[in-house]
C-alpha cells in the first residue's frame, strides 16, 4: 500500500529559549526534522507532508532542501495536534494509501518500527512503549490487544494514570480514514485543543479496529530543551559509534569522536581520539584520522592518513594514499594519489598532483580580498617550506620552488623557481644595536 507521511513541526518550542524553530535545532549536524524525514523516507513515501508554523519559511527552506519533493503547509493557529493534522488533508486529496503521523521533534523512531506499524493488522495503529517514568505521558488503554482509547494524562482518572503502556503521539491509519475521524473531532478538554488521541475512541465506536506497536523508550525521545537537545545527540554518538565499531571501524577513545547524521567510515579505518566529522564526510577503507582533527564535507580515500590536528573544509578531495599532517588545513582542493602535506599549511582552492610534495609552511594565496583565484600545482613537484604561491598560479609537473619564494608566475615543467630579497649582511651591527637597545631600557627603568 502506498504511504504518505505527516510531519508535525509548526510548534515554537518556548522552552529551548530560542527564534529559531525548535525542529531546526541540530543533532549530529542536521536538523532535528530531518532525522524525523530520514526515518520516514524508508519507507519510499508516495507523498512527504510537513506542517508547519512558527518559522514557517525557515523549515520550508530545510525541509525542501533535504527533500525537494516534500510538501510544507501551514497551520496558523496552533490548536493542538489533531488540528495540525488535518492541515495536510488538501495536500492528499485522493491519496488512498497509509498516513503516518511523525513529530520533528522525536527524532529518533527506527524504520523498523514504522515498517511494523504499517503491517500491524489494525485499521489504527498506536506507537506505545514504557518509560522508566510514565510521569505525565498520555495512556493508552488496552483490552487484550485492542487499544480501546488514548487518554491524555491531564484528563485522566487516578486508575487510568497507573496504567505503564503510554502514548508516543505516532499513529498510522489510511489516510482517509484518519482525516474523517479528525473531521469528527472535538476540543472539549482540559485545553481545549484538538487531539489526534481522540481517534482512537471515534474509531473504536464506529467498529474500527485499533492496535498498538511498541518500541523501546529511546526511540521516542522528544526534544523540548536544550538539555534535552544535548541528551538527544549524546544518544545519536552512542549509537553510531556502536554501529561504526560493529562494521568494523576502529575507534580508539569513542566517547571523544564525534559524528555527523550522514558521516560514512569504511571498515577498518582507525580513529584517534578528540576527532570531530562534520556533515558530508566520507572516509574509505582502511584510512586513518589522528587525534584532534576535524573534517567537513571531505572525502578521504584508502589509505589516507590525516592529522594530527588537521582540518578538511568542504570541498576537500583526496585521493589514495594521501599524507594530509599536523596543523594543515584544506579547502576545496583536489590532492592526487600520493602527495603530501605534512606541515603547518594553508591549501585551498587548488589541485595537487600526482606524489608532490608540499613543504612546512606552504599557502596558496587564493583570495584578493573580492574573488577566489585557483592554484594548480602539477605531479611530482617539490615546494619548498614557507613558498607562497599567490593565485592563479600554475606549477608544471616535476618543478620545484626554493624555501621562502613567492610565486606570482607559473613555472614551466622541471623548472626551479626561486624569488627571495637578497642578503644583507653588516658586520658588527648587531652587538652595536643591542647595546643600543640595552642603553635605552636602563634610561627608561631610572626614569620609572
Amino acid at each position: 500500500m502506498a504511504v504518505a507521511l505527516i510531519i508535525l513541526a509548526a510548534g515554537k518550542g518556548t522552552r529551548m529559549n530560542s527564534e529559531n524553530p525548535k525542529v531546526l535545532h541540530p543533532i549530529a549536524g542536521a536538523p532535528m526534522l530531518v532525522h524525523a524525514m530520514n526515518a520516514g523516507a524508508t519507507l519510499d513515501p508516495e507523498h512527504t507532508v510537513i506542517v508547519a508554523g512558527h518559522g514557517a519559511d525557515a523549515v520550508t527552506k530545510a525541509a525542501t532542501a533535504h527533500d525537494d519533493t516534500a510538501k510544507v503547509v501551514l497551520q496558523t493557529e496552533q490548536l493542538g495536534t489533531g488540528h495540525a493534522v488535518l492541515q495536510a488533508k488538501d495536500s492528499l486529496t485522493g491519496f488512498d494509501g497509509k498516513a503516518i503521523v511523525l513529530y520533528g521533534d522525536t527524532p529518533f523512531v527506527q524504520p523498523e518500527t514504522l515498517q511494523a506499524m504499517l503491517d500491524a493488522e489494525a485499521d489504527v495503529v498506536v506507537l506505545g512503549f514504557e518509560p522508566a517514568d510514565a510521569g505525565r505521558y498520555g495512556r493508552l488503554v488496552m483490552d487484550g490487544t485492542s487499544l480501546e482509547r488514548i487518554v491524555e494524562y491531564k484528563d485522566a482518572s487516578p486508575i487510568e494514570r497507573s496504567l505503564k503502556l503510554c502514548n508516543s503521539g505516532v499513529i498510522c491509519a489510511p489516510a482517509p480514514l484518519l482525516f474523517d475521524l479528525l473531521d469528527q473531532t472535538g476540543n472539549d478538554n482540559a485545553s481545549g485543543e484538538y487531539y489526534l488521541t481522540d481517534v482512537i475512541g471515534l474509531a473504536r465506536r464506529s467498529g474500527h479496529s485499533a492496535t498498538v506497536v511498541t518500541c523501546d523508550e529511546a526511540e521516542t525521545l522528544g526534544v523540548n530543551s536544550r538539555a534535552e537537545l544535548a541528551a538527544a545527540d549524546a544518544l545519536f554518538q552512542t549509537r553510531k559509534r556502536v554501529e561504526l565499531m560493529e562494521d568494523g571501524v576502529t575507534l580508539v577513545a569513542p566517547e571523544t569522536v564525534y559524528f555527523a547524521l550522514d558521516t560514512i567510515i569504511g571498515r577498518d579505518t582507525l580513529i584517534e581520539p578528540n576527532v570531530v566529522f562534520g556533515p558530508g564526510v566520507t572516509v574509505e577503507s582502511g584510512a586513518t584520522i589522528r587525534a584532534f582533527s576535524h573534517l567537513e564535507g571531505c572525502h578521504v580515500a584508502r589509505g589516507g592518513i590525516i592529522g594530527p590536528y588537521a582540518r578538511l573544509r568542504p570541498g576537500t578531495e583526496l585521493s589514495e594514499d594521501v599524507r594530509i599532517g599536523n596543523f594543515v588545513e584544506i579547502k576545496n582542493a583536489q590532492i592526487a594519489e600520493g602527495a603530501k602535506v605534512n606541515h603547518l599549511s594553508y591549501i585551498g582552492d587548488a589541485g595537487v598532483g600526482v606524489k608532490s610534495n608540499i613543504g612546512a609552511g606552504t599557502i596558496t594565496c587564493n583570495y584578493d580580498g573580492v574573488m577566489k583565484h585557483y592554484t594548480d600545482i602539477g605531479s611530482n613537484v617539490f615546494i619548498g617550506s614557507n613558498t607562497m604561491l599567490v593565485a592563479p598560479v600554475s606549477i608544471g609537473d616535476g618543478a620545484m620552488t626554493g624555501s621562502g619564494s613567492v610565486i606570482t608566475s607559473d613555472v614551466e615543467s622541471n623548472a626551479l623557481a626561486l624569488s627571495r630579497a637578497p642578503q644583507v649582511e653588516k658586520p658588527g651591527m648587531a652587538r652595536k644595536l643591542f647595546d643600543m637597545l640595552k642603553a635605552k631600557k636602563a634610561r627608561q627603568s631610572r626614569g620609572s
